[in-house]
């Protein structure tokens, strides 16, 4: 169970870093390579695919604290 848990960290890792840097910055970052919009909404996010963006990054962010929880609990 320990291994499985500690392959889904993996991957939950390197799926929040590629989110991540899909986020536009002050230069547009890396998300410019790929036409995520700029402009700005009422609530900060540009376009749809930045704010779908945002959610998953959150997703993704709050997956990877709770397995973190769960692996130092069962170790």
């Amino acid at each position: 169970m320990e291994l499985i848990l500690q392959v889904v960290q993996v991957a939950l890792a390197v799926g929040l870093i590629f989110l991540v840097l899909m986020h536009s910055g002050k230069d547009a970052g890396l998300s410019g390579a790929f036409g995520v919009g700029s402009g700005q909404g009422k609530l900060g996010g540009g376009s749809l695919v930045e704010r779908n963006l945002n959610r998953w990054t959150v997703v993704l962010a709050v997956l990877f604290t709770l397995n973190t929880i769960i692996l130092v609990k069962i170790h």
